[in-house]
């Protein structure tokens, strides 16, 4: 699989290639226009042809490459995606796919009017945690689920300097858009779409919310407690799903300190079953997240839209849960969405 790749800050150049190249694909052109970013493409990539913007890989034609990996800023992502869909191209969308409903909406139905490839890089549903889970509630482990808790909280007072925490939240900055869609995207794998949505936001240290929390209701019942935040001195524990027979708890995250503990290191596990004073540590789900694009790869071979491993409808329903999050918090009020499937 031919990629051409568009940005390649943080989010390209450290996620998107390390995965692409696990995959076997060939990040054949960059676009980008920062000479420094230029130079680093040339190091790290030295058969990638690098161009300055996305019209100019673009121009290049389907013989240049198979998808265009969108790691953009945020509130370029449904303009940029609706250029490939347009162009006849396959895309992947770094998470949100867009920065509301409305423009997420654009995009998934110029897709599938197309029957262009379309997926979004939730690359955490491939985590080991979230295959994990998976596996988890297939088996029943923890009884009936009735609720879900995931944080992704950090101690960073000081905000780093760059788009995401600079950018107003119509462009694609803050929490509620990068980590928030994440969590939600997880809460929406796992136990199917939502039927209401509460959340309190705030902008602490950033023009837009850099803390959120998240009270889901999914039509099937399960209800799931979402945080987000970057002035977090003692974050949570990272997962804790509650069932009629346990409990699935996974303490800590990425390094980050958690004001959670009890729990010693087992190897080859991730996260414990807890059901009083009884814990058993989980074996690791197999897999990898470079599954992710054997996934997309396997869906631009097959020219089957439907094959991708995120599909749009859910991204669209994502980005639906978080314009319900912002009027909730807006108004002081549950927001009740329709109890539909979030396919077509």
């Amino acid at each position: 699989m031919r990629v051409g790749l568009v940005g390649y800050g943080d989010s390209g150049r450290s996620f998107h290639v390390p995965l692409l190249r696990a995959a076997g694909a060939e990040v054949a052109v960059v676009a980008t226009r920062d000479a420094v970013r230029s130079a680093a493409v040339r190091s790290d990539l030295p058969g990638a042809r690098v161009v300055p913007d996305l019209d100019a890989l673009l121009g290049l034609g389907g013989s240049a490459v198979d998808v265009v990996v969108l790691a953009s800023p945020s509130g370029a992502h449904a303009e940029q995606a609706l250029a490939c869909v347009a162009a006849g191209l396959a895309v992947v969308v770094d998470k949100p796919l867009a920065v509301d409903a409305a423009q997420a909406q654009r995009v998934v139905e110029a897709a599938e009017a197309a029957g262009t490839v379309l997926t979004t890089f939730q690359n955490r549903r491939h985590s080991d945690e979230h295959r994990t889970l998976r596996r988890l509630l297939e088996r029943g482990e923890v009884g009936r689920p009735y609720r879900f808790e995931r944080r992704w909280e950090r101690w960073r007072p000081v905000p780093k300097q760059r788009w995401r925490e600079n950018a107003p939240a119509d462009q694609g900055g803050g929490l509620l858009l990068d980590l928030g869609s994440h969590v939600v995207d997880a809460a929406v794998d796992l136990f199917g779409p939502v039927s209401a949505v509460y959340a309190e936001l705030a902008a602490r240290t950033t023009p837009s919310e850099d803390d959120a929390v998240l009270a889901l209701t999914h039509a099937g019942g399960v209800r799931s407690h979402l945080a987000v935040g970057s002035l977090v001195g003692a974050p949570g524990p990272r997962t804790r799903l509650l069932g009629t027979a346990g409990a699935y708890v996974v303490t800590d995250f990425e390094g980050e300190p958690a004001a959670f503990g009890g729990f010693a290191d087992a190897p080859r596990c991730t996260g414990w079953v807890v059901a009083g004073a009884e814990r058993r540590p989980v074996p690791t789900a197999p897999g990898e997240p470079a599954d992710f694009y054997r996934a997309v790869a396997a869906a631009v071979r097959a020219g089957d839209p439907t094959a991708v491993p995120v599909p749009p409808r859910e991204s669209l329903h994502v980005a639906r849960v978080l314009d319900a999050a912002r009027a909730s918090a807006s108004e002081l009020r549950v927001v009740r969405l329709p109890e539909a499937d979030p396919a077509p």
